[in-house]
């Protein structure tokens, strides 16, 4: 199969997701996101991108923000982290605090991630991601539309079928904007600290918090989980 094949039902799942409006795409700027966005951007859809800037994103994930709206004529919606959970966040761990232990670095996660993706996501009734069930074993079982109860709300995965392969043969044959991070090796972008590149022969997120052992690892965003946001795993001083 190729993309050309399974582009109607991406489509299909897009509009379905257009169609339970309010609806948001989530971006991290990845090769798949940027996919999703030429697809949105070209069919007209009505549904709104943003992404989550960490404070911990590469240069290169800022620079693609600004080629990908200059391209698409629209903006990308920005969340930021509260400021005075990240200020006691590093006061209590440290400034790579995420690097100790594994809770610290979930904790990390959801003051920089999953608290504005709460944000992102209230009073949306549906949101879009890139994942792809090739990506890795605990996004194997992802399917097409989701009942998200972590969130309440709707989730869209439209390439979930997709290879990386054909992934990147839509980039090539629509000139697609993409990260120069993919250059040096990164499949999967995320906060410079925390993103490495991969070895020939490696898992595409084997660059994720490579130092933990479990290889289930996620931030939390894609978790079904109980509406519970992370804090410190030590007690204020």
């Amino acid at each position: 199969m190729s993309w050309e094949t399974k582009l109607p039902a991406t489509l299909e799942t897009l509009t379905e997701a257009a169609h339970s409006a309010p609806a948001v795409f989530a971006t991290s700027l990845g090769v798949e996101d940027m996919v999703l966005l030429d697809l949105i951007a070209g069919n007209s859809l009505k549904i709104e991108a943003f992404t989550l800037d960490t404070g911990r994103l590469a240069q290169e994930t800022h620079e693609l923000i600004a080629r990908a709206e200059e391209r698409y004529r629209r903006r990308i919606r920005v969340y930021f982290p509260q400021t005075e959970a990240v200020e006691q966040y590093v006061r209590i761990n440290g400034i790579n605090g995420f690097y100790l232990s594994k809770p610290q670095r979930q904790d990390c996660c959801g003051i920089r991630k999953l608290e504005p993706l709460r944000r992102a996501l209230a009073g949306k009734a549906a949101w879009v991601t890139g994942l792809r069930r090739e990506q890795s074993e605990a996004r194997a079982d992802v399917a097409r539309r989701e009942d998200d109860r972590s969130f309440g709300l709707v989730k869209f995965n439209p390439l979930i079928e997709w290879t990386e392969q054909e992934v990147w043969d839509y980039v090539r044959a629509h000139d697609v904007p993409t990260s120069r991070l993919h250059d040096q090796g990164y499949p999967s972008i995320g906060c410079a600290p925390c993103t490495r590149a991969v070895q020939p022969g490696e898992p595409a997120r084997a660059g994720r918090w490579w130092w933990e052992a479990d290889s289930a690892k996620e931030c939390g965003l894609h978790v079904q989980a109980a509406d519970t946001l992370f804090v410190s795993s030590k007690e204020a001083a």
